[in-house]
């Protein structure tokens, strides 16, 4: 099991989130001059980008939404074997206004994708769809013959994270979850939302 290189200090956090070489500068400045003053160990400055996504990142809440046998997988997942609140992500939500993640479990029929679609449609922004399972990602064994299956949960909402397997191992879904802290990680939408760029 791997785990993601996440920002420790917050001069990482800072190279990490800022692009341009002068802001860097100005930043680590700031941060040195914090530091001379004696208040280094109470303050930092960081990007309001990177602390908003640091927040974000580290608490995750999946909606309890599981439609067949991966679900299995995914609730040994929050058990204490696997233990997903030590990587923030534990905080299973029973609605949708209330989480930022759907873990989309098991086969789409597509008597269930009206309803998967609205669920997706109340969950507040940002939000985020992980497919997890063969069925789920591309039909898996009813592909050819059932009739009943939706292709992929894409042709419904659109996903973030694909999780392969039939069903994925639960070391297979802590890894989706780290990539997703990672995709998180690099969002820019303060800048893009504030300053127009």
């Amino acid at each position: 099991m791997t785990e993601t290189t996440r920002p420790t200090t917050a001069a990482q956090m800072i190279s990490d989130a800022v692009q341009d070489p002068k802001e860097r500068r100005r930043y680590l400045g700031l941060m040195d001059q914090i530091k001379s003053e004696g208040l280094g160990a109470n303050m930092a400055i960081v990007p309001l980008d990177a602390a908003v996504n640091w927040a974000r990142e580290s608490s995750i809440w999946p909606m309890t939404f599981g439609l067949a046998c991966c679900a299995i997988e995914m609730m040994a997942v929050g058990a204490p074997k696997f233990d997903l609140d030590r990587f923030g992500a534990g905080a299973f939500r029973a609605t949708p206004r209330q989480a930022d993640l759907m873990i989309v479990a098991g086969t789409v029929v597509y008597k269930m994708a009206p309803r998967v679609k609205r669920l997706y449609e109340q969950m507040p922004d940002p939000k985020f769809v992980m497919a997890m399972g063969a069925c789920t990602v591309g039909g898996g064994p009813y592909y050819k013959f059932g009739y009943h299956v939706v292709k992929g949960v894409d042709k419904i909402i659109p996903v973030d994270i694909y999780v392969p397997g039939c069903p994925p191992r639960p070391e297979a879904l802590l890894d989706a979850i780290f990539r997703l802290q990672e995709k998180i990680d690099v969002q820019r939408n303060l800048k893009i939302r504030y300053q127009g760029n």
